[in-house]
């Protein structure tokens, strides 16, 4: 029997040493990724094949922004590709980068078109690199929100916003943490008020400022190097970074340029508020999340959980849903791709 899905795509971080050689293990040589090489090796950069085909994962250079940014779409692209006709996906989004992805992967962009933007907006963060993103929950270790602790969050950072030269702001919404951005002066304030937690506060490393008004030189270049050709309407709803759907027959190509080389990187992006509409508004059997890697489970089930999605009101009971009728697939975990795949 055919099940509605919601398809996810990935953003930044994605591809770790786990996940080299990610695109040859599934797909071999897809005849798509040599055109994303011949567009690499003309810009003088190294290709994707060769970068998934290395020896060993360098953090040095698969994290970098110009070569983690056209891999992860490579990965996720062709993932999304690959899902069986048993799954009828019924609306499109993603996290921060995986913007890029769900236009491709909902028809507003085509492939190479989507290519060009990922491979551009990646390089230009990379080249300009300011600033920096850290990570911080504000949820239990049952996934609940601990009462308070996101406002005090927010408040605090509102207080280092400006407070001698610091620069901070919430760069995303991501489920039950708050990836906060900013200059190097307001990123160390953050981390020197908050208490250690596990592992957080996490500095993500070669990460910029993403969705913050720090990257409007990004923006702007962007705009100015990626033509409105290469915009088309989506032909499966999308759903944006603040939680916006964009219908198929009713959505302006140039207004979806506008936000997607405009506010899209220079705003924050409310990943939860996306994941939690399209639970609204779609009703999904399951979410599906490309690969690669499968970092983004934690964040679609505590958004899920925050707006007591059918029921599931914590971590427990969203680990029991999923042993019984899973509602999350990500096709980066190997015990979960063949659920998709067919």
């Amino acid at each position: 029997m055919r099940k509605t899905a919601i398809l996810v795509c990935p953003g930044r971080g994605t591809y770790n040493a786990p996940e080299l050689g990610y695109i040859t293990r599934h797909f071999g040589a897809p005849a798509m990724l040599g055109e994303f090489d011949a567009y690499r090796a003309a810009q003088g950069q190294e290709t994707v094949s060769a970068l998934d085909g290395a020896e060993r994962f360098s953090a040095r250079l698969h994290t970098r922004g110009d070569n983690a940014s056209p891999l992860i779409y490579a990965a996720s692209l062709l993932d999304a590709q690959a899902i069986s006709a048993d799954y009828d996906i019924v609306a499109v989004t993603g996290n921060s980068m995986g913007w890029y992805i769900a236009l491709v992967a909902g028809g507003a962009l085509d492939p190479m078109a989507g290519f060009a933007v990922v491979n551009t907006m990646g390089t230009l963060m990379q080249e300009h690199l300011i600033g920096g993103q850290t990570l911080y929950p504000f949820v239990d270790e049952n996934w609940q929100e601990i009462p308070g602790k996101r406002d005090e969050l927010l408040a605090l950072v509102a207080d280092i916003d400006g407070r001698g030269g610091a620069t901070l702001a919430v760069s995303i919404r991501l489920g039950g943490m708050l990836v906060l951005a900013g200059n190097e002066a307001g990123l160390k304030a953050f981390e020197a008020a908050v208490p250690a937690y596990d592992r957080y506060p996490l500095r993500l490393p070669n990460h910029a400022a993403f969705h913050t008004a720090l990257q409007e030189p990004v923006a702007a270049e962007g705009r100015s190097r990626l033509g409105a050709d290469l915009f088309g309407i989506p032909q499966t709803p999308l759903i944006d970074g603040r939680g916006a759907i964009w219908w198929p027959g009713a959505s302006d190509a140039t207004a979806l340029r506008d936000y997607t080389l405009g506010a899209q990187v220079t705003e924050t992006y409310d990943f939860s508020h996306a994941i939690q509409v399209a639970a609204r508004e779609f009703a999904p059997d399951v979410f599906i999340v490309t690969g690669p890697g499968a970092t983004l489970g934690g964040a679609i089930a505590q958004s899920l959980i925050a707006i007591d999605w059918d029921g599931m009101d914590s971590k427990a009971a969203f680990q029991k849903r999923q042993s019984s009728d899973p509602i999350l697939i990500a096709m980066g975990r190997e015990d979960q791709r063949g659920f998709v795949t067919g």
